[in-house]
Parts: C-alpha cells; structure tokens; sequence
C-alpha cells in the first residue's frame, strides 16, 4: 500500500533489521508503526511488537492499518509483565529467516524492555541491524543532551547492541508548531555527538509539519511524516 506521505523519505545505509527502543513517553511505538508502514512500500514487512510492560502506547494498536498496508504484525503474548527475560516462539524467529524483506521490532520498557533485545542478540547479524532510540525532550529523562546520554547508555547496555543513531520524536500529543519542531534537532543532535551516532531522521505528525518541507526538514534532516495510528489511553 502507497501511503503518499513518504515518497521522498530515504536513509542510507537502510539495514533489514530495525530496532527502535526509547524511554518511557518518547513515542517509539507510533514511530515503529510509521517506519514499517513506509517499509511497505518498498517490500514484505514484518513488525514485532516486542513491549513486555503494559504501556500507554502499543503498536499492536494499529492491527488493522498494518494489515490494510499488507505489514504482517508478530504480537508474541508473555506470560506477565514483569517477565525479566522472556522466552519467544517461531513467530519472533521467523523474523530473523528473511521471509520479509525488511523487519522493525518496536522495544518498550526501558531497559528491562531492553534485555528483550540482547535474549535475541545471537540472532542478529551486525551488518543487517539498526538499534534506533527515540527521543523526545518534552520527557523528563530526556529532557536535554545531558539526560538522552544517559538514558542512551542505559538502554544500549540492556540491550547488548551498539546504537546506530537517535530519532527526534520531540513532541506534545499534537501541540506542536513547525518551529517546536526544528527546534529539539539542536539539542538531540548535539546528544548525538556525545554518543558518537548520528541523528538519522526526525519524526513528526504529517499535520505538523508544513507541506513545503516534504520528507526534508528545512536543515536537511529527513523527516518521517506520521500519521497517528495508536490510541491513547490510561486504562
């Protein structure tokens, strides 16, 4: 399915594995669904929903998009919340047989969400895989570089991969302005120099950011455009 939202959205190098993990409220999971929704129109996409705490945010949520955009949605069920590290069956695995052509697992909490990733490490292969943490500054965590280095070094520790690179996922559930939204590039790119990785792309909802931007922010920084696919809810 062409969703027309990202027809110029472009990374390079672009690995068959991506992983997206972050600290509680960054918005990781819209932006996995967003990704492997772009995927799509590019080939087979398979996208994991690996979250083994109960949050806010679940891409699970967005079954019926994934599945309209011809995305297969592997949701493994754990046997409780508090799992420490879980076990997984063929469907996880099947990720890792290269029946998709790309895949994007979506890590939720934090690092012991994180300890997901390095259960499953042996199965990476290094040179196919991209670990992505999502930022958001509005989060008291990741409220500055200072914090998003912490925070960075806490989850690629958990996760036992190294970071390819972070995403900017500054936002405010849908509060934001065109200039709010290049504003946080500054400050998770200089985040990005302590870590030594690169700010790979920046995400925003398609309503947020202006048209003439199309998948480029104004400093050249490519821009995922997202639509909001997952509902929130306190429950």
């Amino acid at each position: 399915m062409h969703t027309g939202l990202n027809d110029e959205f472009r990374l390079d190098p672009l690995r068959r594995m991506t992983v997206f993990v972050g600290a509680y409220g960054s918005g990781k999971s819209e932006v996995s669904v967003n990704f492997a929704l772009w995927l799509a129109t590019l080939g087979s996409t398979a996208i994991a929903d690996l979250d083994i705490i109960n949050p806010f945010y679940r891409s699970a949520d967005a079954a019926g998009m994934l599945e309209q955009a011809g995305v297969r949605l592997v949701k493994p069920v754990f046997a409780n919340t508090n799992v420490d590290i879980p076990s997984f069956g063929g469907d996880v695995f099947s990720l890792f047989d290269g029946s998709a052509r790309h895949a994007v697992l979506d890590i939720g909490g934090e690092d012991l969400g994180a300890r997901v990733v390095s259960s499953l490490r042996p199965r990476f292969t290094p040179a196919d895989t991209a670990l992505y943490m999502v930022v958001n500054l509005y989060r008291p965590f990741t409220a500055d570089a200072d914090g998003i280095v912490r925070a960075a070094a806490m989850l690629t520790e958990a996760a036992g991969l190294p970071l390819a690179g972070l995403v900017d996922n500054t936002n405010l559930l849908g509060e934001e302005e065109a200039g709010s939204i290049s504003a946080s590039l500054d400050e998770t790119r200089a985040a990005a120099r302590t870590v030594g990785v690169p700010l790979v792309f920046r995400a925003a909802l398609d309503e947020q950011a202006p048209r003439s931007w199309g998948n480029r922010m104004p400093d050249g920084t490519p821009l995922l455009r997202m639509r909001r696919t997952i509902g929130y809810s306190f429950s």
